[in-house]
């Protein structure tokens, strides 16, 4: 399972122009579930965002976490992060999750998002054209693979 973690003083989700989640600063973090992905990587991937030290203390040095600067926490999911982009012109979606597995996995790591850190998750929209605007703070942005 992959998150794009990136920390944002704000970002967005709209779709078919209307806006559906939103948040101040935070994390936005992108989703990618692969073929063979479990609900353990899924607890494993979350426990890692939310904890995971990208935002500035009182010295200026990169010491807390989301949970610590009581930021927002907006989750959208991204097909194309599970892309084999190694050779050719084009992406292969192979090891990507089928669309069911994918719905499926991503509403759990949400539901567990929001059982563990309740009032400050936004979520996109699975499957839909969705257009995400943000402003990276840094910019600061960190690949986390869970395997």
């Amino acid at each position: 399972m992959i998150g794009l973690l990136q920390r944002v003083t704000q970002a967005s989700v709209t779709v078919e122009g209307h806006l559906i989640a939103s948040i101040e600063q935070g994390l936005l973090v992108l989703v990618g579930v692969e073929r063979d992905d479990t609900e353990q990587q899924a607890d494993r991937l979350l426990d890692r965002l939310l904890g995971y030290r990208v935002f500035p203390d009182a010295e200026d040095k990169m010491n807390l976490s989301v949970r610590g600067c009581n930021g927002g926490v907006l989750l959208v999911p991204q097909f194309t992060l599970a892309a084999d982009t190694r050779k050719g012109m084009r992406p292969s979606f192979t090891p990507a999750a089928p669309p069911e597995q994918g719905l499926a996995l991503f509403s759990y790591f949400c539901e567990q998002a929001e059982a563990q850190y309740p009032n400050k998750i936004e979520i996109g929209e699975f499957g839909a054209d969705m257009k995400v605007g943000l402003t990276n703070d840094g910019p600061v942005t960190f690949w986390l693979q869970v395997k």
